[in-house]
């Protein structure tokens, strides 16, 4: 099995690293998070510095970066998605079908933008969000999902990947020729534990943050296999990791229960 260490501590430092949830690689080669006040946090390449370089004033999640550098941002209080592109604006509220809670964004190689909506805790419901990059487009995948939360596409835009969290599922949902979507399909379950985000390897294999036990898992999309990469029973170097973010063969993970980002180095050779 592999081993986490801690890449950046933001315990007692400032501005203090507020419990992030999600967690992108930027093409610069920093690390990108998020905080539970809104914050928007640069950590550098090499973990040592960290500054604070925008805030919503509400609760951040889940974040991506796309190849020009813009970074895509979930905003649980404002049930909002937002961009930071040098400044940071409100992209959309979820259009026609406003959001409930958007917890996921991901930015797709043609520049499609995708947002899981978890809906109500305890009420499964839509879905899966898309939208051009200057916020036009709605609901994308209208059927119940429970909790949708982990959101990976693959370079070909085959499908999206969705963590089903409170069904400890991953589904693929695939992508039709005329860009709607097909019913989902299970990947694979994960029976025991509340998986949070996902994210696509450079090996095409499947990594999913587990928030409850505190734990990644790996999935063969092919044959719905799920080995453990890393456990931390102590919920000390891993506590409650969301979401992951591949940087070469490097592995980091937020941890929503602490102040710092984790990373499992050659996670690729791991496991």
């Amino acid at each position: 099995m592999a081993s986490a260490r801690v890449f950046h501590d933001g315990t007692l430092s400032e501005p203090r690293l507020d419990h992030p949830e999600g967690v992108a690689v930027h093409p610069d080669g920093s690390i990108w998070c998020g905080g539970e006040r809104g914050q928007l946090y640069r950590i550098s390449p090499d973990g040592g510095q960290r500054e604070q370089v925008a805030s919503t004033g509400g609760f951040v999640l889940g974040v991506d970066i796309d190849p020009t550098g813009d970074v895509y941002l979930c905003d649980l209080a404002h049930r909002a998605l937002y961009r930071f592109a040098g400044g940071l604006e409100q992209l959309t509220g979820g259009g026609a079908r406003p959001f409930v809670t958007p917890n996921m964004v991901r930015v797709a190689p043609s520049g499609s933008v995708y947002v899981t909506d978890s809906n109500v805790q305890g009420e499964p419901g839509p879905g899966v969000y898309r939208f051009d990059r200057d916020g036009t487009g709605g609901l994308w995948y209208d059927r119940p999902l429970d909790i949708a939360n982990g959101l990976a596409v693959p370079d070909d835009e085959s499908c999206v990947y969705v963590v089903e969290t409170f069904a400890s599922r991953l589904v693929r949902i695939p992508i039709h020729p005329d860009g709607g979507p097909g019913p989902a399909e299970t990947v694979a379950v994960m029976p025991g534990v509340l998986p949070d985000g996902v994210t696509i390897g450079p090996d095409q294999m499947l990594y999913v943050g587990c928030y409850e036990p505190s734990q990644v898992l790996r999935v063969d999309p092919a044959s719905g296999a799920v080995t453990t990469l890393v456990a931390d029973e102590t919920a000390h170097v891993l506590c409650h990791p969301t979401n992951v973010a591949f940087r070469g063969a490097d592995l980091f993970t937020s941890n929503l229960g602490r102040w710092h980002v984790s990373v499992i180095d050659s996670a690729l050779d791991a496991g």
